[in-house]
Formats: C-alpha cells, sequence, structure tokens
C-alpha cells in the first residue's frame, strides 16, 4: 500500500478505487469485521450546503465497545480519540486516500501502558479495513 505524506500518528494508504467505492468498501469491511458504523460525515456535502467546494472527504466513525471500553477504564482521556475514525479523501490530482489514527500512537498520547494486546488488535483491525477498501 502506497502511503502518503507524513503526518504524525496517521497511517495514509492511498486507494485503487475512488472516494465513492473506498468509503462503501470500508463500511462493508468494518461491519464484516463485527464492528459497528455509528455515522459517516460527508465534509463536502456540508461545504456545498454552505456554498464551497471541497474535493471528496468523508469521515466514517466505527468501533466495538469490547475493545474500546478497556482502554478507556484505563485511561478516560481516550474517549475524545475513540470510536475510530477513518478518512477517505481525494487529492487535487484525483487519487484517493484512506488516513486513520495509528493506535499505538493514540496510546502513547494519552499516556496508556501495559496494553499492546488490546492496542495491537486494534491496529491489525484497522489494517485489515484499510487493506479491503483500498485494495480489495
Amino acid at each position: 500500500m502506497e502511503q502518503a505524506m507524513a503526518v504524525q500518528g496517521l497511517t495514509t494508504v492511498r486507494s485503487n478505487f475512488g472516494p465513492q467505492d473506498t468509503i462503501d468498501r470500508l463500511e462493508t469491511a468494518i461491519k464484516a469485521k463485527g464492528m459497528t458504523v455509528f455515522a459517516r460525515i460527508d465534509h463536502a456535502a456540508g461545504a456545498a450546503v454552505v456554498g464551497l467546494s471541497l474535493r471528496p472527504t468523508e469521515v466514517v466513525i466505527f468501533g466495538n465497545a469490547r475493545g474500546g471500553t478497556p482502554l478507556m477504564q484505563s485511561v478516560q482521556t481516550l474517549g475524545i480519540d475513540l470510536p475510530l475514525k477513518a478518512l477517505v479523501w481525494q487529492d487535487t490530482a484525483g487519487a484517493t486516500w484512506l488516513s486513520y489514527n495509528d493506535p499505538a500512537w493514540l496510546a502513547e498520547r494519552h499516556g496508556l501502558s501495559g496494553a499492546e494486546a488490546p492496542v495491537g488488535a486494534m491496529t491489525a483491525a484497522l489494517e485489515a479495513v484499510a487493506k479491503a477498501a483500498t485494495a480489495g
């Protein structure tokens, strides 16, 4: 998976599909992994409502209480970054990208220690849904 710009704590992979297909594939992959999709936020549609233009930019908010709750029980401020989010966006050249926060970075950000197994499981799940959405 090709990666774009380096933003601390952010994983970004190029998609082989357009924005709409990528976001739909992402939602399907999330549900197939047994996670819940809580919301989809279409920033481009929001921009259009106020007369502004924005290339395709959509966020999916998703997760699994069984995975996130124990982390928040340890460090409650993780609740600002959970549930998980993934952003599908299109750059000026027309390429589609998927970005998400690295769970290990989130753990470090909140000072969570001793949670390597659940953070690793979260990372693996994110990598799997990202691959399903962007590479097939």
